[in-house]
């Protein structure tokens, strides 16, 4: 099969567009990167293209083919004629419109964000005695695991008269379907099994308080309303070893600091919202099994994989572009 050279240079994502920056000489605004001739693989009217610019596409390209090797001379024409096109840009002044300034913008934007992340992470990190004192509070002390079912009540006098009804002989789960306003009520009220640590303190040492097969006497109190809780079962449980599973700890602790410190800049700012505010209906109560690490899971709904995000935040911007270049790959190893 012949197979004809497709240039890449169109459809490059974020890697592939740095890739060739590197240069002696440039004809756009932003300051150039001194190449030495001998650290150069090519010269396109009077800019070199240097090897570490090679090198980089050649990389992009092994990860993106699974370690597939690429010819150097097709690669090295593809970083030519994106430096053609460069030169041509800047020629026609297309890096003065004020598209190519405002997506230059939301960019740098994103590049500043990223640095910024990646700055506090280094200087904030997570130690050993960090995710020791999370294993301990979290996973050793965890001890036994719970099952529970329960009816969450907007009153105390109701959540007594559903006592009074346990009392008499009716049936947990069928009062929980007719009568909890939580999530959990079409289900008989079950929460599952669950560690202590992962309630809200009223609503687990209510638990670790009673006896299995036994139900509380009196409501229990949350932020949620008022609990009427069945513990049917508990066990104990062996807690995983520090040392297997201080790595799974890692990510959630580098999330809560970050999340912290996105905290206090956003407290020590002065903010203005000058969007009008939506009318919104009051929230549902929330059943206490899912408010399991409320904390963490706070953290981790708002600021998921920070890290990652901000590392990936460029190459989405060029998505698209990103995807066609795997296919025009594909098609030229075929």
């Amino acid at each position: 099969m012949n197979k004809k050279f497709i240039p890449l240079f169109l459809l490059a994502g974020s890697t592939l567009l740095t890739a060739c920056n590197e240069q002696k000489t440039t004809s756009s605004a932003a300051a150039p990167v001194a190449v030495a001739k001998e650290d150069a693989v090519a010269v396109v009217n009077g800019t070199y293209i240097s090897k570490e610019s090679l090198t980089k596409l050649e990389n992009e390209i092994a990860q993106r083919k699974q370690g597939q090797s690429f010819p150097k001379e097709k690669l090295l024409e593809e970083l030519i004629q994106r430096e053609l096109l460069v030169q041509e840009a800047v020629q026609k002044q297309l890096d003065k419109t004020a598209e190519y300034t405002k997506q230059l913008d939301t960019v740098k934007s994103t590049l500043l964000t990223q640095a910024a992340v990646q700055n506090f992470l280094k200087s904030s990190p997570v130690t050993d005695a960090d995710l020791e004192a999370e294993y301990n509070k979290n996973v050793a002390a965890s001890g036994n695991e719970y099952k529970a079912r329960h009816i969450l009540l907007k009153s105390e006098d109701v959540a007594k008269q559903i006592i009074t009804e346990l009392s008499a002989g009716a049936d947990f789960a069928e009062l929980a379907k007719a009568k909890s306003t939580g999530p959990s009520g079409p289900q008989g009220g079950d929460l599952g099994w669950f560690a202590a640590g992962q309630m809200v303190a009223p609503f687990s040492e209510a638990v670790i308080a009673l006896e299995d097969n036994k139900f509380t006497l009196e409501p229990v109190q949350t932020q949620f309303g008022y609990h009427v809780i069945l513990r049917e079962g508990s066990r104990s449980q062996t807690p995983p070893p520090f040392e297997s599973i201080k790595e799974q700890i890692r990510p959630m602790l580098q999330r809560q600091k970050l999340q912290e410190f996105l905290t206090g800049l956003r407290t020590k700012a002065k903010v203005e919202i000058l969007l009008p505010k939506p009318a919104t209906p009051a929230p549902a109560a929330v059943v206490p099994s899912e408010t399991t690490d409320a904390a963490t899971k706070a953290v981790a709904e708002t600021i998921e994989s920070a890290t990652e995000d901000a590392k990936s935040a460029v190459a989405d911007t060029v998505e698209k572009a990103d995807k066609e270049v795997a296919n025009k790959i594909d098609a030229l190893t075929k």
